[in-house]
């Protein structure tokens, strides 16, 4: 659908940035154009999909349903009582089908542009497989009639599995929605600020634990943000490590609801491998004791419901490398994990102590390796690397000088149309040493053997990712440009 000329609602102070998921929604709800449109907004759980679709039909006078797990008629008969109650009209007198609420909800539309949402709509669908086609039926049924209708339906969900297969390439419903909206975590950036953290290494740290999900903040610690660095530590115990409050027990939690699945100690063991080092299928079947094929059907059961990533290595594509997608999953089964059963019955601050090594080892290295990803692809300048990433992922190559090989976090390649998947950079991230000329000779001892093997390193450009800074002779091959030095106030703020 295009959207209108006609006047939009201003975004609610109360959401916070989601300036480009406003608009996106504000666009589709508000096009005049006849006929019913069909949105679609997925994410995962605690991102503020709720919160801003609320915003939404507060904004424009729309019709909002949050469904719940329940029986296909509770969830009639609530939807019922609640469409009456926005209507005017009594609730139905008589037991209501699918049929007939799903008109019901797409009558609001009649001569009248209307967003009318239907909130965590996989909870219906697991009572009600057949609801899906009963919305594709309503909706070609309308379209079909010419009806003067400007319903806008939108349908959410954060069951990202059943989202997929609802609205994926191979449904029916995917090719009559004019809207696919994705409500991601807030990004690096916007998490500092959300947070209302200044200090770039401070907000690294708490991004570690509770990465970019807006839920923690607002109704899981009761707004209580580090009151600077030397309060990181004492918030972590008075929060994440606290018995007393929401997200104590929320990693347990979200791997719950997210996995519809009987194995979730299988499903702990195989986040906890990855937490503390293992990122491929082989490494983690080994840490486990398992078989390679019940591994990879439980790490592919993780990465179908986002809560694990995997990309390929960026020096070899045939090995894919996984990182936990949520950072409190990371932060509960590298640090927590231990000492969860001592955390109910001995102070926090003496647990903390003795798991804040393993934070420093095992967490906050690898989160800002890929803190350091995101930068390069979402932020960094088309100056700093001779042009626009298209991917920026962790590469290695075996090498007989070095027992574990030769590593770069931080490896950038090109888009399409200028150097077609061509290196562009190749960079080591170090978050608590500083950094200084080995490294640069690692780099460049990496792009010898990459050159050794084919690759053309001709326009790359050696990076180290820096969070405790560089010394005077790093600063001095950068002035002579021979490396870019990236640390945490240019992550933070610069290109």
């Amino acid at each position: 659908m295009s959207p209108s000329d006609g006047p939009r609602p201003a975004k609610p102070e109360t959401v916070f940035d989601r300036d480009a998921e406003w608009n996106a929604l504000v666009a589709f709800s508000c096009d005049t154009r006849p006929g019913a449109g069909l949105g679609v907004v997925s994410g995962r759980l605690r991102q503020g999909k709720t919160y801003l679709l609320e915003a939404l039909t507060g904004a424009l006078g729309g019709f909002y349903f949050g469904a719940q797990p329940a029986a296909e008629a509770e969830s009639l008969r609530r939807l019922g009582d609640e469409l009456a109650q926005f209507t005017g009209a009594s609730p139905p007198a008589h037991r209501q089908s699918w049929e007939e609420a799903v008109d019901a909800l797409l009558s609001l539309g009649d001569g009248r542009v209307l967003p009318v949402v239907i909130d965590e709509f996989p909870d219906l669908v697991r009572q009600s497989p057949s609801l899906p086609s009963v919305i594709q039926r309503a909706l070609r049924r309308l379209r079909a009639t010419g009806r003067e209708n400007r319903s806008r339906l939108v349908l959410s969900g954060s069951a990202l599995p059943v989202m997929r297969r609802l609205f994926g390439t191979a449904s029916p419903l995917h090719e009559l929605a004019d809207l696919e909206l994705t409500v991601r975590p807030l990004d690096f950036r916007q998490a500092a600020r959300f947070w209302g953290i200044d200090d770039p290494r401070l907000a690294v740290l708490v991004h570690a634990v509770v990465g970019g999900t807006p839920a923690y903040r607002r109704d899981y610690v009761g707004g209580d943000a580090p009151g600077g660095p030397d309060d990181f530590d004492a918030w972590v115990c008075r929060t994440v490590l606290n018995p007393r409050t929401p997200l104590f027990r929320e990693a347990h939690q979200l791997l719950q609801e997210e996995t519809d699945h009987w194995d979730r100690a299988l499903f702990h063991s195989a986040l906890a491998a990855v937490a503390l080092g293992c990122s491929t299928h082989g490494e983690v079947a080994e840490c486990l004791g398992a078989q390679l094929t019940d591994a990879s059907r439980c790490l592919a059961l993780l990465r179908e419901s986002g809560l694990l990533h995997g990309e390929p290595d960026a020096f070899r594509p045939h090995v894919t490398r996984l990182h936990i997608a949520e950072p409190l999953l990371a932060f509960e089964h590298a640090v927590i994990w231990p000492h969860r059963s001592a955390l109910d019955r001995q102070d926090a601050a003496d647990t903390w102590r003795r798991a804040r090594p393993a934070f420093d080892s095992t967490v906050v290295g690898p989160h800002f390796a890929q803190i350091c990803r995101d930068w390069a692809m979402d932020f960094a300048g088309p100056e700093t690397f001779g042009g626009r990433p298209a991917v920026a992922s962790h590469g290695s190559l075996p090498h007989p000088a070095h027992q574990s090989g030769l590593e770069a976090e931080v490896v950038v390649r090109g888009r399409l149309g200028s150097r077609s998947g061509a290196l562009m950079s190749v960079g080591l991230a170090r978050w608590n040493e500083v950094m200084d000329l080995p490294h640069l000779e690692r780099l460049r001892q990496l792009l010898a053997l990459l050159a050794a093997r084919g690759e053309d390193v001709g326009h790359v450009r050696p990076a180290c990712y820096g969070g405790m800074g560089f010394t005077p002779a790093l600063r001095r091959a950068e002035a002579d440009g021979d490396v870019v030095l990236v640390g945490p106030d240019r992550l933070y703020e610069g290109r």
